[in-house]
């Protein structure tokens, strides 16, 4: 599955924070900066889900 995650540097951290605690993360860009809003980044995910057995 692919996530793209938006925001500035912070909550971009903080949502892989999140992300990881759910699923695996197989592959990560580097943060991208947004063209319409200056202080804002992208950053696309390759995430699998864990097996919780």
């Amino acid at each position: 599955m692919r996530i793209r995650l938006e925001g500035n540097r912070a909550e971009v951290t903080l949502g892989m924070i999140h992300l990881r605690e759910v699923f695996t993360v197989t592959a990560m860009s580097r943060a991208f900066p947004d063209r319409a809003h200056p202080r804002k980044y992208r950053v696309y995910i390759r995430v699998v889900p864990r097996d919780n057995r």
